[in-house]
């Protein structure tokens, strides 16, 4: 009895500090080991162009772009300026057949969509004069006719993820307010402190935000990975060719949902 009272005594209990399994602390009374924990790779291989890669599932996430109400629904800001809000739509069946199997393999999904502050105070002009150029009509932060939410303000109706694709607990949202999601957002020390090292890209539109947001994770010295039939724009072809030709030839590798599914373990 004495004896085993008093091994406990000398090893006391470690609780984690951190989010990450792969970055955590661990800490005691006596003690904190700020080692990192071994965490087994889970490899898999997927078919991307222009060469296949591998990556460890254990260290990878995905991130989810604007897909919003304003981009992609009826009565969006996209539908109200004239855009074609249902070629944005053309990544939400792959994402809802891919998501899911990416939650049963621990893969974090990170929801990074523009949401604005109500006040507008840290949007330049630069920026406001980009969606309201002559200074008329309804841009940033207006109200939308047909609901009076306001356009791309964080927590308003604009600015929520598609019904369809509605984030679950667990899931990690970010607001960015910019065309690239690591610009002034706290993307990168969120990815940082969950050890990611290989970012999936999905969401819209692939030429301007998912473009902007997988070379800027380039830029930062992540592995990047354009899912082709999960990313969508109301842009014209051109420019969908030209972002997938640019990622392949400077800033990552491209595949599509199917072949990141393939490449999953059976569970």
């Amino acid at each position: 009895m004495s004896a085993m009272k008093s091994v406990s005594q000398e090893i006391p209990p470690s609780r984690p500090l951190g989010v990450g399994l792969n970055t955590r602390w661990m800490a005691r009374a006596d003690n904190v080991d700020m080692t990192l924990p071994e965490v087994a790779p889970r490899v898999v291989t997927l078919a991307t162009k222009p060469q296949t890669v591998t990556i460890d599932l254990a260290r990878t996430a995905i991130l989810v772009i604007d897909m919003q109400n304003d981009f992609c629904t009826k009565d969006g800001w996209v539908d109200l300026v004239g855009g074609d809000h249902t070629a944005a739509r053309a990544a939400i069946e792959p994402l809802q057949a891919l998501l899911p199997q990416l939650r049963a393999h621990a893969v974090p999904i990170i929801w990074v969509n523009w949401g604005n502050r109500p006040d507008l105070a840290n949007m330049p002009p630069n920026q406001i004069h980009l969606y309201k150029n002559s200074g008329e009509g309804i841009g940033l932060g207006d109200p939308l006719p047909a609901s009076g939410a306001a356009v791309l303000e964080k927590n308003s109706w604009a600015a929520a993820v598609v019904d369809e694709l509605a984030p679950l607990p667990g899931d990690i949202m970010v607001d960015k307010h910019r065309i690239s999601g690591f610009w002034d957002t706290p993307l990168d020390s969120i990815l940082r402190n969950l050890g990611i090292r290989t970012v999936l890209f999905a969401g819209c539109n692939t030429d301007q935000c998912v473009l902007h947001s997988l070379t800027d994770a380039n830029f930062l010295g992540y592995g990047c990975v354009m899912i082709e039939d999960c990313c969508a724009t109301s842009s014209p072809a051109f420019c969908t060719e030209a972002t997938i030709w640019n990622v392949k030839k400077c800033f990552g590798f491209v595949c599509d949902s199917q072949a990141v599914l393939a490449a999953l373990p059976l569970r």
